[in-house]
């Protein structure tokens, strides 16, 4: 959690924080989608994250990317924005979000090596098929386009 969200935590609790943030659609040569699996237990779900102050959405997702794939990357397109009630989210510690979610098509130029942050257990690609439901619910048609 940024320091930014964190200070924030401080001054609301738990209440529903309205919060922008991205995560990327990446695709391997197969076109099989990269999903990260949550070290906290909570499943699988996109690389994403907040955007931080003073930070564009471009620069957001290349960075929550390299920290939880140790992938380097560029933004293609804009797949979507998402948000709404079906993107709230109660975390284990009570938190409660509701994320309006700029989707970004992903380019990988290198591998850097591991993750690194403490958010991510493993890295998966799936086929449309064999893909786990996710913690929100961006349309498959989004995420295989």
């Amino acid at each position: 959690m940024t320091s930014y969200v964190m200070e924030l935590r401080g001054l609301i609790g738990n209440r529903l924080l309205l919060l922008p943030s991205v995560a990327a659609v990446i695709h391997n040569y197969a076109g099989n989608l990269l999903l990260q699996e949550k070290a906290s237990g909570e499943g699988w779900s996109l690389p994403a994250g907040a955007i931080e102050p003073g930070e564009t959405p471009q620069e957001a997702v290349t960075r929550e990317v390299a920290e939880e794939t140790g992938l380097a990357v560029s933004s293609v397109s804009i797949l979507g924005v998402f948000g709404g009630r079906e993107f709230r989210y109660t975390y284990p510690n009570g938190h409660s979000v509701e994320y309006v979610v700029t989707l970004f098509k992903c380019y990988v130029h290198q591998g850097r090596g591991a993750w690194t942050d403490t958010e991510t257990k493993s890295l998966r690609y799936f086929t449309k098929d064999d893909m786990p439901s996710l913690a929100l619910p961006y349309p498959v048609s989004a995420l295989f386009p």
